[in-house]
């Protein structure tokens, strides 16, 4: 391991754990079931994590989850603000988590054609 590999690896550290303290503005979870896997959830969750990487986008948490009762739908992703609210995105591909990543999570704006639901908190 290099001088820069290590470098990489603190700063990924750095943001991991920042994102545990509370710093994050929002979490995505990818619904990664049988049925999203088979839908291409993997692709999806690739593209999310490169496209947050390659435009800088920061206080974003990215999990995964397993089935979560959408499965005509899949892949689905959720995006959960830290204000609360919740908006579920559905039918993906690699195109259309770019469109999330620039417009939710990049500008705070959503992707309404793409949204199947959106829940407030206690909801």
């Amino acid at each position: 391991m290099n001088l820069e590999e290590l470098k990489k690896l603190k700063e990924k550290a750095r943001q991991q754990v920042a994102l545990r303290e509370g710093e994050k503005k929002y979490r995505v979870v990818v619904s990664m079931g049988t049925s999203g896997i088979a839908a291409g959830a993997r692709d999806v969750m690739k593209t999310l994590l490169n496209e947050i990487e390659k435009r800088g986008v920061e206080g974003v948490e990215v999990r995964v989850t397993g089935e979560i009762g959408l499965e005509d739908v899949e892949p689905v992703v959720r995006v959960e603000e830290a204000g609360g609210e919740k908006t579920t995105y559905a039918h993906l591909d690699a195109e259309k988590a770019r469109r999330i990543v620039a417009e939710h999570l990049d500008k705070g704006r959503k992707v309404d054609d793409l949204a199947v639901g959106k829940e407030k908190k206690g909801e």
